[in-house]
């Protein structure tokens, strides 16, 4: 048993550093070109939220409701779980400082520290929640669900890095700077990760709720930060179709391999 609880953590610390990995591989392209339209960049975003939304829908809701013994009550706890995600984002994202990766405004407490400082806060922001939910997702040694949700993580992680780096760069930053701090600050996403595994393995009656929690994390960032960056260049139509495309995608990876 305790060996089994041991390759749990393991293989979900090794998903959640893969899955964090995956930011500075979307930042690659930096080196080869900067001429990546705004068209693309709110495609690709687009297409990241349709993944995020999917996996938070079939490897967090579904598995709550589960866990939780299904009724109404379960889906009582899980909606409670996702409320409280959202206002533990919300609050997040109100009392720090940090810029938005596209339009360059800025949000939180104090527009004092430099900007490099509030690109970091404000992917840290983002980032940690998804390490959360990877952790959690290995809740209930329940692996093939931890891999399929660190797997959606990666995918999504991709279009974001991108957008990191081109911020970075337009900022003067140099290209091979701009590829580690994306980098870097997917890396934020194995200490969610690795709250989420010790959370669950501890407090193992809690996984409905932290699955609901890292659940309506998510769904804030979707709705406050991902879709509203994309809808902002005018390009609605196609990052909207980003969103269908990388929802249908997840949510056939969840059904054939969750």
């Amino acid at each position: 048993m305790v060996e089994a609880i041991n390759n749990v953590y393991v293989i979900g610390l090794l998903a959640s550093i893969g899955a964090g990995i995956m930011t500075g591989v979307g930042a690659i392209p930096i080196f080869f070109t900067r001429d990546i339209s705004r068209r693309m960049l709110d495609s690709m975003l687009g297409f990241a939220a349709g993944v995020m939304l999917a996996a938070t829908s079939f490897s967090l809701i579904v598995p709550s409701i589960e866990y939780g013994g299904g009724g109404l009550k379960s889906a009582l706890i899980t909606g409670l779980g996702i409320f409280i995600g959202g206002v533990f984002l919300d609050l997040t994202d109100k009392y720090s400082p940090h810029v938005h990766l596209l339009d360059k405004s800025r949000e939180g407490v104090s527009a004092s520290l430099k900007k490099i400082w509030l690109f970091i806060i404000a992917i840290t922001i983002h980032n940690f929640p998804e390490g959360l939910a990877v952790g959690v997702g290995f809740g209930n040694n329940d692996i093939k669900n931890g891999l399929v949700l660190a797997m959606g993580i990666g995918l999504q992680n991709l279009p974001e890095g991108l957008a990191v780096a081109l911020a970075l760069v337009r900022e003067n930053y140099s290209p091979k700077k701009a590829f580690i701090i994306a980098l870097l600050t997917g890396l934020v996403e194995p200490v969610g990760g690795i709250l989420g595994l010790w959370l669950v393995g501890i407090f193992q009656p809690i996984l409905p709720l932290a699955l609901a929690f890292a659940a309506g994390a998510m769904l804030f960032v979707i709705s406050d930060e991902i879709i509203p960056e994309t809808h902002k260049g005018g390009h609605e139509r196609e990052a909207t179709y980003g969103v269908m495309i990388g929802f249908i995608i997840m949510m056939i990876l969840d059904i054939t391999l969750g």
